[in-house]
């Protein structure tokens, strides 16, 4: 496989490092006064799930993996782990928990996700940029509140936890970014 740049490694991606293929799920080029700048990177192995923190130059290169990207409908959890239907051929794929871990709190069932593949097996997950979930949880906004703080915190169906404007109330729709768990708008 082709060597990749260090520096135009970025999250999602898949390289090979101690022989392992492996997932970036973190990438920062850090370039501190009157040093050399260098690339402070996580890796996660597809096979053994451990985590690897690399410092590398930003000279540095490694071997890229290809990446299959699968589109698969979430399906439901259970004790062997998250279930997704591949739509084309039916096939039902166990996702584990460790690979869930960044991106549960958007899981809702009946929707579409990316599953990227390497090697055969699951190495993450794909979010759409933005999702739109229901409000299970939202106080009450306090009338003449609207001065000091025009933000509340609001509970989603998943349990994630977005700061919404004071007239959201439970049972309205929203769109959340799910780069940052940011409110967008209303449904």
């Amino acid at each position: 496989m082709p060597s990749t740049p260090v520096i135009n490694l970025r999250r999602g991606h898949a390289v090979r490092h101690n022989g392992d293929v492996c997932v970036v799920i973190a990438h920062e080029l850090k370039t501190p006064p009157r040093m050399a700048s260098y690339v402070q990177m996580s890796v996660r192995s597809v096979a053994t799930k451990k985590v690897s923190n690399l410092r590398l130059t930003s000279n540095d290169s490694m071997e890229s993996v290809m990446l299959e990207r699968i589109p698969h409908e979430y399906s439901y959890k259970d004790a062997a782990g998250h279930h997704f239907l591949n739509n084309e051929t039916y096939d039902d794929v166990v996702v584990h928990e460790d690979i869930i871990e960044g991106v549960k709190d958007y899981l809702l069932e009946g929707q579409t996700y990316t599953l990227l593949f390497a090697d055969g097996v699951v190495a993450d997950i794909e979010l759409p940029q933005s999702m739109e979930m229901t409000v299970t949880e939202a106080p009450e906004g306090v009338k003449g509140d609207s001065a000091n703080n025009s933000n509340k915190t609001v509970t989603m169906e998943t349990g994630l936890v977005v700061q919404a404007p004071l007239f959201i109330n439970p049972g309205e729709r929203l769109i959340i970014k799910t780069e940052d768990g940011s409110y967008v708008s209303r449904a």
